[in-house]
């Protein structure tokens, strides 16, 4: 039987009693029905997991931890995520599917064609959302660390704010294809930044703000992908390349 994985947002200390987030409290009473002396492993994001044993008997639901386990199962080459507006299960989707390829951090990008434009409160909805979805795939996945979620940012500031040693701007038209622009990836600075853009593509001044800060032009194959298809299809490329499919 598989083990559940639970993730807690507070520090854990092995050989502790801690309370169940709410969620999966919901989860393991509800639909999985586990009683107490079922074993779990829970992780907070901070590196390793702990086995778990769960207890009854509080109208709050606990778990007393054993044992903690230097366990990590993240990619080789930390990849950030710049995704430009999806509609709402699409975004959901990149989220999700992203967070099992292994991305270190997603930011969210408002751009000009975006069919989704967001108000300040409703990104903010949005982004917790985003977290939860990119929690339960860490439990599912086994990932000890969750990807940093950045706030929603405009092109420019979102492509400014990027640290990476690469930078790619996924293009149809663009001359040169990943393998060899990884290839030129300095060896003492592994760290790579994707660009995607919404559904109705960059236009063309966004195009040329992204280049001008760095972000190369890269195809990807003959066909034109989908926004939530092309970062999927980056990733899991990047990740071949990188190593992390041995």
């Amino acid at each position: 039987m598989r083990v559940i994985r639970c993730f807690v947002p507070s520090a854990l200390r092995a050989h502790s009693v801690v309370a169940l987030p709410e969620s999966a409290a919901i989860h393991i009473r509800r639909v999985l029905r586990l009683r107490a002396g079922a074993e779990l492993t829970l992780f907070d994001g901070r590196g390793g997991e702990f086995a778990a044993r769960l207890l009854d008997g509080h109208a709050q639901l606990r778990a007393e931890l054993g044992e903690h386990r230097a366990v990590e199962r993240e990619a080789p080459l930390p990849v950030m995520l710049l995704q430009s507006l999806a509609r709402g299960e699409r975004m959901d989707w990149i989220v999700q599917k992203a967070t099992e390829l292994g991305v270190t951090a997603i930011a969210p990008v408002a751009s000009r064609f975006s069919v989704v434009q967001l108000s300040d409160s409703a990104a903010e909805q949005r982004l917790a959302h985003w977290r939860a979805v990119a929690i339960s795939a860490c439990e599912q996945c086994g990932r000890n660390r969750l990807p940093v979620l950045h706030p929603l940012r405009g092109l420019s500031e979102a492509c400014a704010a990027s640290e990476a040693a690469l930078r790619l701007l996924l293009l149809p038209e663009a001359s040169q294809g990943l393998p060899g622009l990884l290839a030129g990836l300095p060896s003492a600075t592994h760290s790579i930044a994707v660009l995607v853009g919404p559904e109705g593509g960059l236009s063309e001044e966004e195009v040329a703000l992204a280049r001008q800060q760095g972000f190369q032009p890269c195809r990807l194959g003959p066909r034109v992908l989908r926004t939530e298809t092309a970062p999927l299809a980056v990733l899991a490329a990047i990740q071949t390349l990188a190593g992390d499919f041995r």
